[in-house]
């Protein structure tokens, strides 16, 4: 194990996280990805083309290292977030890999005649449900999945939820702190079952219900942060409230999640235009869905996209923007400050932005150098939110 592993590190270390938020202290694959691959390795080593796919991987490490290190040929992969697959494009370019692989949606295209699936566990249990019942469902009966994690983030839950979808789950030796857990024999109930996802849910401060697929932020309920940006709006607070709007006809939600914010914005000033945005998969299709069952479809663009690239310099009247605050497992500041120069380029001089954030963070300074005067709307023991008027 130990020379399949130190071959596959020499290998991974030469892989980037570019385009992806990128820090010092940040890598692009780690010991999980490793002990995915070594634990794998004689299956993938013996597989025949196509017969190998993977689900979450980061930066292009399960993907190229099953390619370049261990043969496999024809791999698929399934990638959330935009950036991670973008990473793998750009690293497999560079690395003459880019044919090695194709990038598939979760699902059927993705899974039939899988034999071997790599997976880099999810942060959240609903991603990692709706990742199992897509393999058993549509994955041979023979189909191994090898879960990967770094133990500190691993729960005996994980396993529960692989449990339900798989006859054998067993969890392996942790490695330099990491597991991988092990899972076979898709039950068959599940084969014409209904599919779990997209789930709904509704809350009783919105006229709508949410849509969630497994990897949305937030999932069907109404997340405490955006709870609070919103009744900035409903008590008028700031220069206006959504009804005296009357100046705003193009909103910007970056990072839309569900899509509660430009949901929201839509129904509430039924004469602008709405754009959101978000580079994760299942966001823009649970956003889809909410704004068709709120009836906003036809006024509500939705993209997947890095941060705004999808929205012209200087469109934007309103921006709302409720940021993450980690990549991937990793809590880091990082990431909201990118996103906050992002929103300068795309208000219009007087524009608004309205940010909602953890208060720890402390991003007051970034935006007011970046965009323009602060002025606090709402506060609590979390969370605060603050309008920012572009200069």
């Amino acid at each position: 194990m130990e020379a399949i592993a130190a071959e596959l590190e020499e290998f991974c270390s030469t892989l980037t996280r570019e385009p992806d938020f990128d820090a010092a202290e940040l890598r692009a694959y780690d010991t999980a990805d490793l002990l995915a691959l070594t634990t794998a390795a004689e299956r993938i080593r013996g597989a025949q083309p196509g017969t190998v796919v993977t689900v979450g991987d980061r930066h292009g490490a399960l993907t190229l290292g099953a390619a370049a290190v261990l043969g496999a040929t024809g791999v698929r992969a399934y990638q959330d977030p935009l950036l991670a697959e973008r990473a793998l494009a750009q690293n497999a370019a560079r690395l003459d890999l880019a044919g090695s692989y194709s990038a598939e949606p979760l699902g059927e295209t993705l899974l039939a005649g899988a034999e071997t699936v790599l997976v880099q566990l999810p942060r959240g249990l609903e991603a990692l449900e709706e990742i199992a019942w897509k393999i058993a469902r549509f994955a041979p009966p023979d189909v191994r999945v090898f879960a990967a994690g770094r133990v500190k983030h691993m729960t005996l839950a994980q396993n529960e939820v692989l449990a339900k979808y798989f006859g054998e789950v067993a969890a392996g030796l942790g490695w330099r702190k990491s597991r991988v857990v092990q899972a076979a024999g898709p039950t068959p109930q599940f084969a014409g079952a209904e599919p779990p996802f997209p789930k709904w849910g509704a809350d009783r401060e919105l006229p709508f219900g949410l849509a969630a697929f497994g990897a949305t932020f937030g999932g069907t309920k109404l997340d405490h942060g955006s709870r609070l940006l919103l009744s900035t709006f409903a008590a008028g607070q700031g220069r206006d409230a959504w009804g005296g709007s009357p100046g705003r006809t193009h909103i910007f939600d970056l990072g839309c999640g569900s899509g509660v914010l430009a949901v929201s914005a839509a129904l509430a000033l039924p004469s602008a235009a709405v754009i959101a945005s978000d580079q994760s998969d299942a966001a823009v299709r649970s956003t889809a869905l909410t704004a068709g069952a709120a009836g906003v479809a036809g006024r509500v663009a939705i993209h997947r996209a890095d941060g705004a690239e999808a929205v012209a310099d200087g469109w934007a009247d309103l921006v709302l923007l409720n940021p993450p605050f980690h990549t991937g497992a990793t809590v880091h500041a990082g990431v909201g400050q990118r996103l906050i120069r992002d929103c300068a380029r795309v208000l219009r001089p007087g524009g608004e932005l309205r940010i909602v954030f953890n208060s720890h963070l402390g991003y007051r300074p970034l935006l007011e150098q970046a965009i323009g005067p602060v002025r606090q709307l709402a506060r609590d023991a979390t969370f605060t939110v603050l309008s920012v008027t572009r200069r």
